[in-house]
């Protein structure tokens, strides 16, 4: 009886705090439908007295209500260009590289893991001026392979991080039973190790493709044409010297979650799991 209503207490406290969380998500997707009188109305207008389209019209057709618009289409199609190749190519640079420090011993071992831990504590915001005067001078701002190489050099020590300890919680026992039957390293990775990794390689995948998918200091900093712009620095456009578009700025950020939602809910499962055996230490 005492266990039955700790639980009822502890899933009360789970689902208040879930709803404090949800708030401005719930918030958002509705603002995105108001009236625009009624997004800064006070006292605020919890429910909607009318639901309108008018702000996503806006986003994909402007011609549709004779508005000047953003050009969504384009800020999206470079979102998930540069979400998708970062995380990629983090993921096939950065997963061989942590099972070489899971399983190898070589020189300079601790002190390499122990710089790209450092590397991965300094903050994105930090690299915004010094990247872009040595992007400047490559002549690599506004461009795409610019925009993909900084995301995956920001990745990466993230990446070996977080794969590192997932490769380290396979015990090396199925290894040496591999390389009794014949396999050599090479294939002991990509047929047993690698697939066991699985769980921790779609929960790294999570994680990455959400940080550039939601990333905008370094975007902002590193973009400044319709060529590279992404989500994120497209909702500064809805703001002028004047005035902000509230109603269009929530239309894009509800848009935005999305392709996360469907991302995660997807993967959820091999997520968990892989958050569960990457915390596990021989």
């Amino acid at each position: 009886m005492k266990k039955s209503w700790k639980d009822i207490v502890l899933s009360i406290m789970l689902y208040i705090i879930l709803a404090v969380i949800l708030i401005p998500a719930v918030w958002l997707v509705f603002s995105s439908f108001r009236l625009t009188k009624e997004i800064n109305a006070k006292p605020p207008v919890w429910i909607p007295s009318k639901l309108t389209v008018e702000a996503y019209q806006t986003l994909f057709n402007p011609t549709t209500l004779g508005e000047q618009s953003v050009p969504f289409k384009a800020y999206f199609k470079n979102s998930i260009t540069f979400a998708t190749a970062g995380t990629l190519i983090a993921l096939f640079i950065g997963t061989p590289a942590a099972y070489a420090f899971a399983r190898f011993k070589f020189s300079l071992k601790n002190l390499t893991f122990l710089f790209l831990m450092l590397l991965r504590a300094v903050p994105g915001i930090a690299l915004g001026i010094p990247l872009f005067i040595l992007y400047a001078r490559l002549k690599l701002v506004d461009t795409y392979q610019g925009m993909i190489f900084v995301y995956i050099a920001i990745s990466l020590p993230f990446t070996v991080w977080l794969m590192e300890g997932f490769f380290r919680s396979i015990p090396r026992d199925l290894d040496e039973a591999a390389y009794i039957d014949g396999c050599g390293r090479l294939q002991s990775f990509l047929l047993i190790d690698l697939p066991l990794a699985a769980p921790g390689f779609m929960a790294t995948a999570i994680f990455i493709f959400l940080y550039i998918w939601n990333d905008f200091a370094i975007a902002y900093i590193l973009t400044r044409s319709l060529q590279t712009k992404t989500l994120p620095v497209g909702l500064y456009d809805f703001t002028s010297e004047f005035i902000v578009d509230w109603r269009g700025m929530c239309a894009m950020g509800t848009i935005m979650l999305i392709p996360a939602i469907i991302f995660t809910i997807f993967s959820q499962r091999q997520m968990i799991a892989g958050l569960m055996s990457g915390g596990v230490k021989e």
